[in-house]
């Protein structure tokens, strides 16, 4: 299993990031954590837009800064 580190954090912010790559990137940062909490922060009924927010800790003893 690949384990998400701090700087697959910058790939969230690309522009062009497919529904694919941020479910992928998402499944692995969560997956690397030790907590994880999500809030739904707005939705829009009639554009669809929504708004949500994740926060978590990530493991330390697995979470690897060396290519930050």
């Amino acid at each position: 299993m690949y384990w998400f580190n701090f700087s697959d954090f910058r790939s969230f912010e690309r522009p062009n990031c497919s529904p694919r790559h941020f479910s992928d990137g998402v499944t692995n940062l969560i997956y690397s954590s030790v907590n994880t909490r999500c809030k739904v922060d707005s939705v829009n009924p009639e554009t669809g837009e929504y708004r949500i927010v994740l926060q978590g800790t990530l493991d330390f003893d697995r979470w690897n800064t060396d290519h930050y």
